[in-house]
């Protein structure tokens, strides 16, 4: 079991390894209203405004806020599906859902704040990052922990980056649904490598081997015909009768 200061510490380390553009951020689902830091925004009672979850995620990220969203808080109809907070109508939807919902009144609403000033144990951990850090992760994985990652690929994404990977403790990478890029500002391109919390020393470790490690990290970006080859593929093409060296 890690306590929060190992989460922060982890969540420094991911930034600096990865390069990210944005901390990881800690999402934890609330229970009850004195799970709720006195750090954290509550945007109808403090701000008198409504968000969508992804914009919320987006001020965790880009604002380094700490943010709690509770049912009133929410402008959104699918976080308040997927999250408990409303029955799964199938009336309003015109069918049934078939995403991971928790749930009806399990939790009153989610926590959400930069993995590294993060004052509570996350229940999950979203790392929004491009394709090419997103690769990186995938290809640091031990290949034991390859069968546990999962992909959501189609709406709503706040619930294959948060519902599913709490539900079934696999990694998710997920695709940001159009509501994150045109509500929460999104950049194009950037994708979302959930973690389940008991996970990410491991992660830190498979990232650490692979940086050190493998014949993939930081290859030479370069568009040429006959370059320079590395040892394992010359062998390889000795091995097979072919050129290998120019």
């Amino acid at each position: 079991v890690f306590t929060v200061n190992e989460f922060n510490t982890y969540g420094d380390k991911l930034e600096k390894m990865l390069r990210l553009d944005n901390p990881p951020i800690a999402i934890k689902m609330l229970e009850k209203e004195s799970d709720i830091p006195d750090s954290a925004v509550r945007p109808k009672k403090h701000r008198n405004y409504h968000l969508a979850q992804c914009q919320a995620y987006a001020m965790s990220r880009r604002e380094k806020a700490t943010v709690a969203m509770l049912k009133e808080d929410n402008w959104c109809l699918a976080p308040l599906m997927v999250y408990g907070h409303m029955s799964k109508d199938e009336k309003v939807l015109n069918n049934r859902p078939d995403y991971d919902c928790f749930e009806p009144g399990k939790y009153i609403g989610v926590l959400s704040a930069p993995l590294n000033t993060a004052e509570f144990i996350p229940d999950v951990i979203n790392i929004y990052c491009d394709t090419t850090r997103l690769r990186d992760m995938l290809l640091a994985l031990r290949k034991s922990e390859r069968p546990y990652v999962g992909g959501g690929y189609f709406p709503p994404s706040c619930s294959y980056a948060v519902v599913t990977p709490i539900l079934t403790g696999k990694y998710m990478v997920v695709l940001p649904d159009p509501g994150e890029y045109a509500r929460a500002l999104t950049p194009v391109g950037e994708m979302i490598f959930a973690v389940p919390p008991g996970k990410i020393s491991l992660l830190l470790e498979d990232l650490k081997e692979y940086q050190e490690n493998s014949i993939f990290a930081d290859e030479a970006v370069m568009m040429r015909p006959d370059f320079p080859q590395l040892d394992i593929y010359k062998k390889a093409f000795k091995a097979w009768g072919m050129d290998y060296e120019r």
